[in-house]
């Protein structure tokens, strides 16, 4: 049985939760009555450890699997790596029955997802998530895409997986800063949609830094969870699945000024997070015990909430690239208490540059 289930009727699949479960992988391929013919994503870090591994176990099972390595990280995340891997796809004869698999982080599986929903307009792919950010995150819920040199993930589509396979041992080899980084979208979901979810993470904070198994299964399924929640209500976010993106605006503008080399995602969004708080607790939404338990949290888990190497008004700028602006006015996420948010596009630029000011620690005066 599957440990959470994404009901989109005709686009439904199952997240499939545990540890040591790779195996299953041939089974679940053959379950969605596809071809035999295999294109393998990853990155070259990932495809070492296991890429090797998962053509062994699919060949002996009859398939065809070509493994194809980029280099890690964001900077393979655009529209000319899309392109070499389209050229694999028609040198291979991949036909729309046959299946893109994503094994690594959320860029191989946002890159993969894009080439398989613009390859001969879309054929079957599987996500193989091995970083957490990418199993409780960017795995589900379909979103895909590339980045574009002006901002993150500007070229894209909802094109949703068959099924998702999560085998928790992939984390053993994660390093300490990609766990932290994971972590920062599972304290989101707490803060969106679960208190006592986000007590368990601060209860457990040891054994999640510890990479204690069980826990983190745990935490894998109650983020997944809310989760295939929000998506089977909003599917191409028109509306609730925009609280998702709590802590994302200022996250993605940190990201883009920093040219996604000094944070990765998840710390950008941990800053990000913080500074919506701020702009919440600004704006008599949320008091301030919230914003400091939320901050204390991040804290706790090793998350930054500064960015001293940006400034207020290139940032402000770069908000208005963010996917959300509509009529040149932010989408903002916010909070009213911890598992409670609230969208407002009616944010007065003096708050959000002091907001700014504060996760800067500049010295912007308005």
């Amino acid at each position: 049985m599957a440990d959470v289930s994404v009901n989109l009727g005709e686009r439904s699949y199952n997240i499939y939760i545990d540890v040591a479960n790779k195996h299953m992988i041939g089974k679940l391929i053959q379950d969605i009555k596809v071809n035999n013919k295999i294109l393998m994503i990853s990155d070259t870090t990932v495809g070492d450890l296991y890429g090797l591994r998962l053509i062994q176990l699919l060949e002996e099972l009859g398939f065809i699997v070509e493994l194809y390595c980029v280099s890690p990280g964001e900077q393979s995340k655009n529209i000319n790596t899309a392109m070499q891997l389209y050229t694999k796809a028609i040198t291979l004869g991949l036909d729309r029955n046959s299946v893109i698999i994503a094994l690594g982080g959320g860029v191989i599986g946002d890159l993969s997802g894009f080439v398989a929903a613009t390859y001969l307009r879309g054929i079957p792919f599987i996500q193989i998530p091995t970083s957490l950010l990418a199993q409780v995150d960017s795995s589900v819920g379909g979103k895909v895409a590339v980045n574009h040199p002006m901002g993150k993930n500007l070229i894209g589509a909802f094109y949703q997986p068959r099924t998702v396979l999560i085998d928790i041992d992939f984390l053993n080899t994660l390093p300490e800063r990609e766990l932290h980084t994971g972590l920062a979208e599972v304290i989101k979901y707490g803060m969106i949609a679960d208190k006592k979810f986000f007590t368990y993470l601060r209860d457990h904070s040891q054994q999640i830094l510890a990479k204690d198994s069980c826990i983190l299964a745990e935490i894998v399924r109650r983020s997944c969870e809310i989760k295939a929640w929000v998506v089977e209500q909003d599917e191409c976010e028109s509306s609730i699945r925009a609280i998702l993106n709590f802590g994302h605006t200022i996250g993605h503008a940190i990201e883009a000024y920093t040219n996604f080399s000094t944070y990765n995602h998840g710390e950008a969004v941990a800053i990000g997070m913080y500074g919506a708080a701020l702009i919440s607790n600004s704006l008599g939404m949320c008091n301030q015990i919230t914003v400091n338990t939320l901050k204390h949290t991040l804290l706790q888990f090793n998350l930054p909430v500064y960015a001293p190497e940006c400034n207020v008004d290139d940032l402000f700028r770069l908000l208005y690239r963010d996917k959300k602006v509509l009529d040149n006015k932010i989408n903002w996420v916010l909070l009213n208490e911890i598992g409670e948010v609230n969208i407002c596009n009616q944010v007065p630029e003096t708050i959000i540059k002091l907001a700014l000011t504060e996760i800067t620690k500049s010295n912007y005066i308005s």
